[in-house]
Formats: structure tokens, C-alpha cells, sequence
């Protein structure tokens, strides 16, 4: 080949890769424009911008393909039955949580029900839990609450089943196939309660391992939740009792009102520990003993030799709080915003 055409050849290969070079920003900014927010890249990692988007699509390589069918274990009837998965979803979706509530928080709830559901079928696969080994999931709070069509109807106001089941439907039906991810992989303890108290809990702080998803946030909007500043009323020598029974192997002492101190709290503000009598125990044990509605409590005493436990909020306080998700679901926020503020991290795919 001559000199000269080698040289031509240069130049030709130069000229396309410099256009190539320049089309680049070209094809990112059209990129931006159809999958962005009408903000191109300014929208940011975390407002919903281009690369939120295309990481809310992702197909990850360990997605998880739901079954047709699940095996659940009735407790009451002593048996195994198997329903169809997404109509289990939504089932559980109408016993978990009020069907009047926002169809963002029905949609919210309907994916960690979907991914909880996965989890303790993938946990299981081969032994099935101790408290019902014939199938990896039952119909009680040890996992999750499910109730037949015909169940959830008969406890239910007259009418329920032409507005609230059709609403709770809709909302499974428009996450259809939806779980959470984190890191790729399926959220293993996508847990969920009922109110907050205004923060939830790091599970470490709950339960025995720290879960990086399950971290303590802000629940701000739970204005209409119930159990609010409740009042527990009891004396010191029925509290002295409740807790002995409890903790018998624990040895208190003299139990008076100079000896009950609440000692740390929570990164979400429930008692962490608290010293009773000789010993010092952690708050959710208090909780347990005395039947509290949740560990975030404060102590006072009254006359008459009364202690009085004031608490707020329902449940374990780890994960998303369900009436936290309906308050945001009020102020205008999606169901995947929901998931994502309550399950820090994660995905929905």
C-alpha cells in the first residue's frame, strides 16, 4: 500500500471518531430528555432523575420470578391450602392493612406483602420453619395475615366488597409481579407494623442483626394513627409481678418506685434499656410483659402507689410504618417513594 493511501486512511478513521466524540453529549442530552423528568440530568441521583429512572428498570440478573401458586399453612383449620400468588397478595394486602386507606399505601403494602411472601419461599425451600413445617408461610402474624375473600368480607361493614376489595385489588393489580431489592438481590425482611410514633427503628436496636436497609428514619405524617399517648395504669406491686413473671430468671430485689428508671433509648426514641429494681432490661421486654401497644414509652407515678407507662405507636417500630406510608400517600407521594424512604436503598423491580 502506498504512503499515500495509508495517510488517507488516517485521516478517514480521525474524521470518524471525532464525530463520534461530538454525537455522544447529543445522544445523552435526547436520552435524558425521554427518560428524565423534563430535567435532563439536573434531576439527580436522588429527585427522580435519568439515573433513578433506569435504575428503577433494571433488570437485575438474581431477579426472582414469582410462583403461580403458594402453599399457605391455616392455622385455625390445621391444614395446607394452596392460592393463587397474586391473589394471596392481595388478600393479605385487605388483612393487613385498611382498605380506606391511600392507593399509594395499598400499592406500597402490596409490594413488601409480594416480596415478604418470596423471601420465606426462597428462605425455605428445602425445611420449612419449626411452627409450620409443611409449608414456608402461614396465615397468622408469625409471617403475615391472610384471610379468604370470603373471611375478609364477613368481617367487614355490608358493601365492603364493591368498594374497599375492588379498591385493595386495583392497587395489587397495578404492582403486579413488583418486590424490592437491595444490592440486587431480594429483600430477605421487608418488615412492616402499624404506627411509628414520628421514627422508626435500626433492627439492630429491635431485633438481633443490623439489616442495611432496615434503618431508623422519619415518619412525620401519622397524624391520624391510632394508639397515641396511651396510658397504662398499674401499681408497683402489679408491675413487680407482671415482670417477675416474665423474666423469672432474672433477680430484681426490691422493686419501688426510686428503682425503675428508664436508662437509654432507641435511635428511634423507644426505651433501649431500663433498670428495675437490681436488674437492668432491655425496653421491649417491658413491653412484652406489661402487653404495650410499643416500646416508645415514658414512665411517670401517681398517687395512690401507681406507675403509668404513656406510649405512641403499634408494633415492633422496624420497616415501614403503614399509616406513615398512608400519610405520605396523602401529601401527593408514590408508592415506590414510600417503599424507598422506608426501606433505605432499595429498588422496586
Amino acid at each position: 500500500m502506498r504512503r499515500s493511501d495509508i495517510v488517507k486512511m488516517f485521516i478517514a478513521s480521525l474524521a470518524a471518531a471525532l464525530i463520534f466524540i461530538v454525537a455522544i453529549p447529543m445522544i445523552t442530552v435526547a436520552l435524558a430528555g425521554s427518560l428524565g423528568d423534563g430535567q435532563g440530568f439536573g434531576g439527580g441521583l436522588d429527585k427522580g432523575g435519568i439515573f433513578a429512572k433506569i435504575a428503577d428498570e433494571v433488570s437485575f440478573v438474581n431477579k426472582v420470578k414469582p410462583p403461580d401458586k403458594i402453599k399457605v399453612w391455616r392455622e385455625e383449620e390445621a391444614k395446607t391450602v394452596w392460592v393463587d400468588f397474586e391473589e394471596y397478595v392481595a388478600r393479605v394486602v385487605a388483612s393487613e392493612m385498611p382498605a380506606n386507606f391511600e392507593e399509594e399505601a395499598l400499592k406500597a403494602q402490596s409490594v413488601a406483602a409480594r416480596t415478604f411472601a418470596m423471601a420465606k419461599i426462597k428462605k425455605y425451600d428445602k425445611k420449612h420453619p419449626e411452627a409450620h413445617p409443611k409449608t414456608p408461610i402461614c396465615d397468622t402474624t408469625h409471617c403475615q395475615v391472610y384471610k379468604t375473600e370470603k373471611e375478609l368480607i364477613a368481617c367487614h361493614p355490608k358493601g365492603w366488597e364493591d368498594v374497599g376489595w375492588k379498591k385493595v385489588k386495583k392497587a395489587c393489580k397495578a404492582t403486579k409481579g413488583q418486590m424490592l431489592y437491595y444490592d440486587g438481590e431480594l429483600v430477605m425482611q421487608p418488615l412492616f407494623f402499624s404506627s411509628s410514633g414520628g421514627q422508626t427503628e435500626n433492627s439492630e436496636d429491635v431485633f438481633v442483626s443490623a439489616v442495611p436497609y432496615l434503618i431508623s428514619v422519619s415518619s412525620p405524617y401519622e397524624q391520624n394513627a391510632t394508639h397515641r399517648n396511651e396510658e397504662t395504669r398499674i401499681s408497683i406491686s402489679g408491675f413487680s409481678d407482671k415482670i417477675r413473671k416474665s423474666m423469672p430468671d432474672r433477680d430484681f430485689g426490691r422493686i419501688d418506685e426510686s428503682s425503675i428508671k428508664v436508662l437509654s433509648r432507641t435511635a428511634g426514641g423507644r426505651v433501649d434499656k431500663i433498670k428495675i429494681g437490681e436488674e437492668v432490661v432491655k425496653g421491649t421486654d417491658v413491653r412484652s410483659a406489661l402487653g404495650l401497644r410499643s416500646a416508645l414509652f415514658s414512665i411517670g407515678f401517681s398517687e395512690g402507689d401507681k406507675i403509668v407507662f404513656t406510649s405512641s405507636g403499634s408494633g415492633h417500630g422496624v420497616g415501614m410504618s403503614q399509616y406513615g406510608a398512608n400519610g405520605m400517600a396523602k401529601k401527593g407521594v408514590g408508592y415506590k417513594e414510600i417503599l424507598k424512604h422506608y426501606y433505605t436503598g432499595t429498588q422496586i423491580c
